[in-house]
């Protein structure tokens, strides 16, 4: 079941799969995690919060009308491969698309640009290196 959640709830997650639990959760939080129109959402399996993502208003480059960010996209070692995060990214556009949003982006690991592509993501810049994090591509999909 997917849920609209509080950044509190997601940042063991965060920390447990974005950071390997090297931080306090404290220190998982985004800048924009709490600026108006930012969003969180959370899939439960088993009443287990086992995938999260964050969203918030934020235009990238040349594109115009409303964009969104996608950060902190994370599914828990035991519910990976099961298409949790397929399905919370897809009722996230649908969600968007109703609130007349024109496109998401995202600086996507590398690892994870085949997930995006999946879910209709594609990249739209060349990779570059985020310190302590690795390399990475910004994808992109348009909702309107």
């Amino acid at each position: 079941m997917i849920k609209f959640i509080k950044v509190e709830d997601l940042l063991p997650i965060r920390n447990e799969v974005l950071r390997e639990g090297r931080l306090k959760l404290d220190e998982c939080r985004f800048p924009t995690d709490t600026i108006e129109g930012a969003f969180h959402l959370g899939y439960y399996k088993n009443d287990e919060l086992a995938c999260v993502a964050s969203f918030h208003p934020q235009s990238y480059g040349e594109f115009t009308g409303t964009g969104y960010q996608l950060r902190g996209m994370a599914t828990t070692e035991k519910y990976r491969g099961q298409g949790l995060g397929n399905q919370l990214v897809n009722f996230a556009l649908t969600y968007l698309r109703g609130q007349k949003a024109n496109y998401v982006w995202c600086n996507a690991r590398k690892k994870a640009i085949p997930f995006y592509f999946n879910t209709g993501f594609e990249v739209v810049s060349p990779e570059f290196e985020v310190p302590g994090i690795g390399p990475h591509h910004v994808m992109y999909v348009k909702l309107s």
